[in-house]
């Protein structure tokens, strides 16, 4: 008899701590916390713009996928010779203005990224050269302004492209303002094999790229 009470007791024993077992598993689970944390992530706003006006002025993208007013940009070539009415030996100088325009939030660094001319048979793209100078923004684009200037691109034909050294361009400041302009300067010079009467057509290609 002892031995049957002793195993009840054992037993009694057994299912109590199985009840503080679940006692101590329900008072374990009271003290769980959580934590959270929420990041809102906002790209940067980034766009380059150029002008052929001044540089202050006239500013619009200008991009050759696209049909006009946002195509490619008409360089306006001055004095001392005239681009529509060429000679072998020949200069002419175009300036074209180009700034980060207001809301971009980053730097960025300008590169001349190539140089499409006109194919067709009776082009004169294989008799004219270029350099493309970075010049101040407020100097004049012609012989005496490129004098020591950086050379941005450069080809013995229009056809022909040679990357020249990296610009930079600062955003501004504050950001709802645009960058402070940097002036290209254009030189092409008609070559001894000029053809009279044709015409030749190149649209240069200039990329800017954020410095963060």
């Amino acid at each position: 008899m002892a031995t049957k009470a002793n195993q009840r007791k054992v037993l009694a024993i057994l299912a109590g701590g199985l009840v503080l077992g679940v006692g101590a598993a329900v008072t374990l689970a009271a003290w769980n916390d959580s934590e959270f944390a929420t990041g809102t992530f906002t790209a940067g706003a980034f766009d380059l713009e150029g002008s052929t006006t001044s540089a202050a002025s006239g500013y619009a993208s200008h991009n050759t996928e696209a049909t006009p007013p946002d195509a490619a940009a008409t360089l306006v070539f001055q004095l001392p010779a005239v681009a529509s009415n060429m000679a072998p030996g020949d200069i002419v100088y175009a300036p074209f203005w180009v700034r980060l325009a207001a809301d971009t939030t980053t730097d960025a660094t300008l590169d001349a990224a190539g140089v499409t001319a006109s194919a067709d048979a009776s082009s004169n793209a294989e008799n004219l050269s270029y350099t493309v100078y970075s010049i101040d923004a407020a100097a004049t684009c012609d012989a005496d302004g490129i004098a020591g200037a950086d050379v941005l691109a450069s080809g013995a034909t229009l056809s022909a492209f040679t990357a020249g050294v990296t610009e930079n361009l600062a955003n501004g400041a504050p950001v709802t303002d645009a960058g402070a302009p940097v002036q290209l300067c254009f030189e092409v010079t008609a070559g001894a094999g000029l053809t009279q009467g044709e015409a030749a057509t190149a649209t240069w290609q200039f990329t800017a790229t954020s410095t963060s």
